[in-house]
């Protein structure tokens, strides 16, 4: 049965035990959007995806626009890439813009002050220009708006949900916004249902198997247009039962799960973020040590389709230092394959590697 080998399939079909994808762009558009709020994290999210790429390859189309940053789905920071991310932006965003009304009317943030930011970041903007978000802050305190607190991050996230802003360029190490239009040119629109069923055949084709509920939580759509977006794929998917859920992928080959591999996947991957349930990854009573009660996520090293371990790094000029720490012992074995592993990301970042356990 495709159930017995759920973790071996995820890491098949999101790529990470073998990549049919070459680009950046292809890889991103595969995933639909991959979660960025950890830009260095997300970087290695899709090299660990691409064989032989580094950190320049990922920057390079970042730069120039082949993927792009901004906040949709849940909503959170994403990557996305430029030719989807205006349906998935106007399917989503009509979800996310209500939940925000309550908070926006405790900052006293109103449609007509809205607006008003709105026409000086579009001013700023114009042109190509990328500004970084200290310059919009300093325009914006030009005609009077209050950016205090968390009132730039909600003017800057409400200008991207209606689609005025996204990413720009680095600059200097800064991230930059510039306006969609000119970033995006070529708009790709899509009716409700298209937006839908695209959305949901990019996930459970590159997440699969995995439950409405899982597709649920991941897009931000309700459980009803979820169910919908099932229907709509009744042809592409294929679904297994088990006793407690219905798992849906798209027809996959049999994989045999890989013994004794490993993988040093970052902060907020895919990999376990794309579900609700995540039991199938991580092993009971472990969860609260690869994830903060506030929700965040930790680098976890995975072995043979578990999570075993967490990892951090830390970066030198000509060397990168990567600390293990692993959940319980394991064989000289197991750490020469991780040390393996972390050869890939010292090429990923062009750097000399130093690991410890």
């Amino acid at each position: 049965m495709i159930l017995d080998n759920i973790t071996g399939l995820r890491l098949f079909n999101q790529q990470i035990s073998g990549s049919k994808y070459k680009g950046v762009k292809q890889l991103v558009s595969a995933m639909g959007a991959m979660q960025a709020q950890d830009y260095n994290a997300v970087k290695w999210a899709v090299g660990v995806r691409l064989p032989d790429s580094t950190e320049k390859n990922i920057e390079s189309a970042f730069n120039k626009g082949d993927i792009i940053r901004t906040h949709l789905l849940r909503p959170t920071w994403h990557f996305v890439s430029a030719e989807d991310i205006y349906w998935m932006l106007e399917l989503t965003a009509p979800r996310i813009l209500p939940s925000l009304k309550t908070r926006h009317k405790n900052l006293e943030l109103t449609t007509a002050i809205f607006n008003k930011c709105f026409t000086v970041i579009e001013k700023a903007l114009t042109g190509g220009k990328h500004l970084t978000r200290e310059e919009i802050i300093s325009e914006l305190a030009k005609v009077k708006i209050s950016t205090k607190g968390i009132h730039t991050a909600h003017i800057l996230m409400q200008a991207e949900l209606e689609c005025l802003i996204c990413s720009g360029s680095i600059n200097n190490k800064n991230h930059t916004y510039s306006l969609l239009e000119e970033r995006v040119p070529q708009k790709i629109k899509l009716t409700k249902d298209e937006a839908l069923a695209k959305l949901a055949l990019k996930y459970f084709t590159s997440r699969g198997p995995a439950t409405v509920q899982d597709f649920s939580w991941w897009s931000g759509m309700s459980l009803t247009e979820s169910k919908h977006a099932l229907e709509l794929n009744k042809l592409n998917l294929v679904s297994e039962k088990s006793k407690t859920f219905n798992y849906w992928f798209s027809e996959t080959p049999q994989v045999s799960p890989k013994k004794d591999s490993v993988y040093l996947l970052p902060a907020y991957d895919e990999f376990l973020i794309s579900y609700r349930d995540r039991s199938s990854s991580i092993p009971q009573g472990i969860e609260r040590k690869i994830i903060s009660n506030n929700g965040i996520f930790w680098p976890v090293v995975v072995l043979n389709g578990q999570v075993c371990g967490v990892w951090k790094r830390a970066t030198h000029k000509n060397k990168v230092c990567v600390q293990v720490n692993l959940f319980q012992p394991h064989s000289d074995k197991i750490k020469k394959l991780i040390e393996l592993q972390s050869t890939k990301f010292s090429r990923f970042m062009n750097k000399q590697i130093e690991v410890m356990f």
